[in-house]
């Protein structure tokens, strides 16, 4: 049977084909997707980590146990697995581990653009890269057999269009796969130095070996047509080049690390002159030259940014397209922006008049760094806005004229923000912390998390009190805040940040998406009472517009929240019906 899937849920069939018993991912855009639709089969555990350092914890203790394991990130989760992703290469695995990490070339959901072939090559790991569905299925499952086969994790690199693409899949069965049994085995499974100095070795010979698998291997494919042009490459660049260059011959890498030598110099004697099409980082191009086999890559093709054909057809061909006359007109940009009813909203206004400073990180609040709200000086990392708060209180002192605080959502708190509330705490800092509490990991797609109390199937569990959990850190004064009472909210965060010791602050109020969240009416401006001041329009919500002097408040955006009514100096704002 086949059936038409997004690579993500083509990856997530793979692991349910092969037989997975454990699953444990944190969510990420572009690779949510896989861990929603595992969740989907009942067959296997699975679940959303605190962070992806925990989620690849679990699924290697798994592996250990004798289960097949797997676990999803981002590109950048794979920073926050980096710790144990260096050991487990070292010890290796008992069942099969399998990492996907969905990279995201031109940052379409991300802080930054990196290639995580270099994580491959880095902790010496397997890596293989599918260029559609089918192959994102066939890959996952071929790289728990690999995974076995030569004692290692094996990478599944993804990017956003194979992510995010959607073509034909055959579906398979499940199979019947057998825990092994687990023996206790201090020499593979605890390093220490004694062990790491041997297990080096048997790493730097399992290279080799998979160096001469990779050489004749399927996932591998040369094809020769016209031999005097071709191309190397991988992952969705090997789709754009197929396409503007049909009758060329071609080397496609299923296996991205580590890559075959002979291979490569067997198509490239056949072949006048070969074009490297990889996105992002120059791996594959690199590997070439140092072979001593002559290549174009990067020098007429760019570092950074997705590709597509077009990009391809203009470097390559020199053919310019041109899709309609507005083409070369300057477009006006439409900036990312906070929801209608959302809760942040009304947490920014009320900061954003007491012209703080404020330090931020990743999730649905970032947006909050765009016109009017204008509130985030900075955005680094997960929980980054926690730890980066108590850095610039060390470094300006408590002479500073601007009052510093630091912002979380619930999620990321419990992902990397913790640590740097205790660090705060443990070295006498007096840093200010806002929870954004909006009871969802909401710029992923409302996945569940430790403070809502719900696991990825929807199952009531125990949610994280943080009022307690503040308390146990040393936290002595904690506020709970509406942020629709922009008063309250700025009257608390005024009195916080006046404190000469840590405080907390849980701006609580869940998601205007989420399905238990109604709000009744609409808003309506009486133009006869609109005097045009504006002060609806800094809220920044879409639904607000300005037209002719006066707010107009389109019907088919707004929620109902009643934020713009809070704020309305004339009472011109109104809900329909009251």
């Amino acid at each position: 049977m086949k059936k038409l899937m997004l690579g993500n849920e083509a990856v997530a069939r793979g692991v349910f084909e092969a037989g997975v018993t454990v699953v444990s991912s944190y969510p990420g855009t572009p690779s949510t997707e896989i861990t929603e639709n595992i969740a989907m089969y009942k067959e296997i555990f699975s679940e959303w980590a605190p962070n992806e350092k925990v989620a690849l914890e679990v699924a290697s203790g798994a592996s250990i146990a004798g289960a097949r394991a797997f676990c999803a990130m981002k590109h950048v989760g794979v920073n926050v697995a980096a710790d144990p992703l260096f050991t487990m290469s070292y010890i290796g695995v008992n069942g099969g581990l399998v990492i996907a990490v969905a990279d995201d070339p031109g940052m379409h959901s991300s802080q930054n653009e990196q290639d995580s072939r270099h994580y491959a090559r880095a902790a010496k790991v397997m890596m293989l890269e599918p260029s559609d569905s089918q192959e994102a299925k066939d890959f996952t499952i071929r790289a728990f057999e690999l995974s076995e086969q030569f004692d290692t994790p094996v990478f599944i690199r993804l990017s956003t269009r194979i992510s995010h693409s959607q073509s034909l899949v055959t579906i398979g069965e499940r199979t019947d796969y057998q825990l092994k049994d687990y023996v206790k085995d201090v020499n593979k499974n605890v390093m220490m130095p004694a062990m790491g100095r041997k297990k080096h070795i048997m790493v730097e010979e399992r290279t080799k070996k998979q160096i001469t698998y990779s050489e004749t291997s399927d996932l591998n494919s040369m094809v020769i047509k016209d031999k005097k042009t071709g191309f190397i490459s991988c992952g969705v660049a090997f789709q754009y080049a197929s396409e503007i260059l049909p009758d060329a011959s071609f080397l496609k890498l299923g296996i991205t690390y580590p890559l075959p030598v002979e291979l490569i110099k067997k198509f490239a004697d056949q072949v006048e002159t070969i074009y490297v099409i990889e996105e992002l980082e120059p791996i594959i191009e690199e590997h070439c030259r140092m072979n001593n086999i002559k290549v174009i890559g990067k020098d007429i093709l760019p570092v950074t940014g997705e590709y597509s054909a077009d990009l391809l057809r203009k470097a390559i061909l020199n053919e310019k397209i041109s899709y309609n006359e507005l083409e070369d007109e300057i477009l006006p940009v439409r900036p990312p922006v906070l929801c209608p009813g959302c809760p942040h909203r009304g947490l920014y206004y009320s900061m954003n008049r007491l012209k703080l400073v404020l330090t931020g990180d990743i999730g649905c609040y970032t947006l909050g760094a765009l016109p009017p709200l204008n509130a985030l000086d900075t955005c680094i990392c997960m929980g980054g806005g926690i730890s980066a708060a108590h850095g610039f209180e060390k470094a300006r002192g408590k002479d500073f004229d601007r009052k510093v605080v630091g912002i979380v959502g619930d999620s990321t708190f419990t992902h990397s923000g913790i640590t740097g509330l205790i660090d705060i705490v443990y070295n006498k800092g007096i840093s200010t912390i806002i929870v954004a509490d909006n009871s969802i990991t909401g710029m992923t797609g409302h996945q569940n998390n430790p403070v809502n109390g719900f696991t990825i199937k929807g199952e009531p569990t125990q949610a994280v009190d943080l009022l307690k959990l503040a308390e146990a850190i040393g936290i002595k004064r904690v506020k709970v805040v509406d942020p629709f009472d922009m008063k309250k909210m700025t009257e608390t965060i005024k009195e916080e940040t006046n404190t000469d010791e840590p405080s907390l602050i849980i701006s609580q109020r869940p998601c205007a998406l989420l399905k238990t969240v109604k709000y009744k009416g609409i808003a309506k401006v009486d133009t006869e009472k609109c005097r045009g001041c504006k002060m609806c329009m800094k809220l920044g919500c879409p639904a607000i517009t300005f037209n002719d002097g006066k707010a107009k408040i389109n019907d088919a955006l707004c929620v109902g929240c009643g934020m713009c009514i809070s704020v309305c100096p004339f009472e011109a704002i109104s809900k329909e019906g009251e």
